[in-house]
């Protein structure tokens, strides 16, 4: 590839695919075309994200190279997702409709067709009756058959255009199976009705109501099961049906209501109590309490007051507030989330990569064992042979349906991670949700992550000759402009003491910082800033570890070469830390905590929430590499981190997870993002990942199960010992529950709840 060149990303709406091996033609079909990078074919969705280099093929030719394989496709445009869904929406009830209108035709015909077939079954041997042979059974039968035609060419069209536009390319899938049984129904049929000496006395049978019946089923099946995956994107309209529809703005120093998509950055917002925040921005003026649940789960309405901000679909509770938009449209946060569940969604699991290859072998194996049936009944077969082997062909085409492979993986995907996304969990692709189930280890970032990430100064020990307010003095001037949660603890504990300018400040990752304060050289960090310089330490030690046992941070601070005293901070541990670390310890996990802290804080804080692994003095740039080494020992790791120091360990674990309370850095890094913030969400996603996987293995089995053993049966494998042949009938009703089953247990998971007790 060119390096001037830049992948662009396009998707396609394609309607028609209706098993696994629907998304292996068009997925291969589109991975043939030149410059395409990569293509990723959704079932559940009915779509495709392609990558490829528009200097080499653009999206319309991709279009009509999957239209060309006899699907309808059409380029999806960058809509706002209310409309997208919406539509997507729409077009489910049109397809169900369709199909049920069909479904109602065919089983209105298949009643007298099946009546009439083999009246002796219902009515008994009745004179008025035309007998077997005889030239009036031979009318009737024709009469059937042509009630047969529209069920066949109308009820049953798609099956017909989906296997013409697979011959044509030399493919084969679902729709194949189902027109080549009905097709060999009828000829099978017409001959017995236009050429009866052509077979042995009383020999000649029809099979109109196979055609009628298993059109009707198929029919009931694809219906059920569009509805069926209907629901499985409830999580998505849930999401999207939290955005306010109108925002009120200022415009020329009016007040008016305005559509929520024509809000633009820098607009004035006004809203009231009651009201729900339309886009994302900073107040302005006035105050109010919040309900930030929908994207925090807190229960507790959050205060906010001018500097503060707000997000869009939140709800305003009390007061009357102005403020500022930042974020408009696609930009907001929740659009990013819906955005992130809907990536996900599509995604494709290494184990549904698996599924799809087996399935583009399936249907051309179907039709080589229907054949090979056919053969063996028509040569060693019981008398009649040609309606024996018929039936055997017919019912191993029509049972063997890759439908139920085909969604077993990605139905249960779709539900989990919409599942998670009740539950402010955010998985950026099923990859992460199919490995964040096999972890043994999960590292928790000490800070921000097991704490508040907000600490406070405890305690200021000076040694003779200085005070608490000379010690914060320097201490703050150091840290005024640092970043870094103990510096800004420090700024904020001496507030009201005046500040001097510092010179050539410089941040020491992992030890501290320091700088030129007039004629002074300050210095301020752990133990090993001060060592590093040669810096006496030993009058404060053991305060020091007194500080550090009780689970504090102690901060040195010297000035010119010279130790001058102690600053403690602590960070609170969050309410929720030591019972989700005991909720995952109950789930089996090895969890260990990793902290820059000196040994004895870590050890104090990890007493606390009882965590008996640490990892501690850890310098930012170690991180990764302390991952790297557990991974090299075999474990399965998971780190969970909020902080821009996090973002490469996050990126060399096997899943990283961040704290969505922390930096754009680490969430970017992560696989999994916990909006809330809460430790106990970490317990939660390990949980529906489980769930979700054992789903996953409960409708593959199910599926293989189905056509291990029903494929035999049709074949006539229980003829021998047992007299038995299955129908063609309860063979096409067969394979629509197969479906159905599928996606129903797949959408047991939206009961899922996460058991957080330990």
């Amino acid at each position: 590839m060119n390096s001037s060149e830049s992948p662009q990303t396009s998707r396609l709406a394609i309607k028609g695919m209706m098993c696994a091996s629907c998304v292996a033609t068009v997925e291969e079909a589109i991975l043939q075309q030149q410059g395409v990078v990569s293509a990723n074919v959704n079932l559940l969705a009915g779509e495709a994200e392609i990558s490829y280099l528009p200097q080499q093929i653009n999206i319309e030719s991709l279009r009509q190279t999957v239209q060309s394989r006899g699907y309808d496709a059409k380029v999806l445009q960058a809509e706002s997702q209310a409309t997208r869904s919406e539509q997507q929406l729409q077009e489910n009830v049109r397809e169900y409709q369709i199909l049920m209108r069909k479904f109602w035709f065919s089983a209105l015909i298949s009643l007298p067709v099946m009546l009439l077939s083999y009246p002796e079954m219902l009515f008994g041997q009745q004179d008025w009756l035309p007998a077997m042979g005889t030239e009036e059974r031979r009318w009737l039968w024709g009469v059937l058959g042509l009630l047969c035609l529209p069920v066949m060419f109308w009820s049953g069209s798609h099956f017909y255009v989906g296997a013409w536009a697979g011959f044509k390319h030399r493919t084969a899938n679902m729709n194949t199976l189902v027109a080549l049984g009905i097709t060999a129904a009828f000829i099978y049929s017409s001959i017995a009705v236009l050429f009866p000496t052509w077979f042995p006395h009383h020999a000649a049978e029809v099979f109109w109501e196979v055609i009628a019946v298993v059109v009707t089923l198929v029919l009931l099946g694809n219906a059920l099961e569009v509805k069926a995956k209907g629901k499985t994107s409830e999580a998505i309209r849930k999401l999207i049906g939290l955005q306010a529809k109108t925002a009120r703005v200022l415009r020329d120093e009016k007040e008016i209501d305005i559509p929520i998509e024509a809000v633009q950055v820098g607009d004035i917002v006004i809203v009231r109590p009651g009201e729900k925040i339309p886009v994302d921005g900073i107040i302005i003026s006035g105050n109010s309490s919040v309900d930030e649940s929908m994207l925090t789960g807190e229960a507790m309405p959050v205060d906010k007051q001018s500097g503060h901000e707000v997000i869009g679909a939140t709800l305003n509770k009390t007061g009357t507030f102005r403020f500022r938009a930042q974020k408009v449209g696609q930009d907001t946060a929740l659009a990013h989330i819906i955005q992130m569940v809907q990536a996900a969604q599509s995604s494709k699991a290494p184990i549904q990569r698996l599924v799809d290859k087996v399935a583009s072998y399936f249907v051309p194996t179907v039709m080589i064992l229907a054949i090979i049936a056919f053969m063996v009944w028509y040569v060693i077969g019981p008398e009649p042979h040609l309606v024996y082997a018929t039936i055997a062909l017919i019912t191993t085409l029509v049972i063997a349906c890759p439908c139920a492979l085909g969604l077993a993986t990605p139905t249960s995907i779709t539900v989990g991670i919409g599942k998670a996304a009740e539950y402010g969990i955010l998985i950026r692709a099923s990859d992460a949700l199919q490995q964040i189930q096999k972890i043994d280890t999960i590292v928790l970032d000490k800070t921000g992550t097991i704490t508040t990430g907000q600490p406070s100064v405890t305690d200021i020990i000076p040694i003779e000759g200085y005070d608490k307010n000379q010690i914060l003095h320097y201490a703050a001037s150091l840290e005024r402009y640092s970043e870094h949660p103990l510096g800004q603890a420090i700024v904020q504990a001496a507030q009201g003491i005046p500040l001097d300018e510092v010179h050539n400040f410089n941040a020491l990752a992992g030890y501290g910082v320091q700088g030129q304060l007039a004629d002074k050289t300050l210095l301020l960090g752990n133990a090993k800033l001060l060592q590093s310089q040669a810096i006496e330490t030993s009058s404060l030690t053991d305060t020091a570890t007194q500080l550090a046992q009780a689970g504090k941070t102690p901060v040195y601070l010297a000035v010119n070469q010279q130790l001058i005293g102690i600053i403690a901070i602590a960070d609170p541990i969050k309410p929720d830390s030591a019972q989700a670390i005991r909720t995952l310890q109950h789930m089996g996990l090895n969890v260990v905590m990793m902290t820059g802290d000196n040994q004895r804080t870590a050890q104090a804080i990890a007493t606390q929430i009882g965590i008996t692994d640490v990892l501690a003095e850890v310098l930012p740039a170690d991180k990764a590499n302390k991952i790297k080494s557990l991974q090299t020992q075999g474990r399965i790791v998971a780190m969970v981190g909020d902080g821009i120091n996090d973002a490469p360990a996050l990126a060399q674990a096997h899943v990283g997870i961040a704290i969505g309370t922390g930096t754009d850095v680490a969430i970017e890094a992560s696989d999994i993002t916990l909006i809330q913030g809460k430790l106990t969400s970490v317990a939660t996603a390990i949980q529906i990942s489980r769930a979700t996987l054992q789903n996953i293995k409960q409708n593959l089995i199910g599926a293989f199960i189905y056509n291990i053993l029903g494929i035999p049966i049709a074949m006539g494998v229980l003829y021998p010992a047992f007299g038995l042949l299955l129908s063609p009938m309860f063979a096409g009703a067969a394979m629509a529950a197969s479906s159905v089953t599928v996606v129903t247990n797949a959408n047991r998971l939206r009961y899922f709840k996460p058991t957080l007790g330990a």
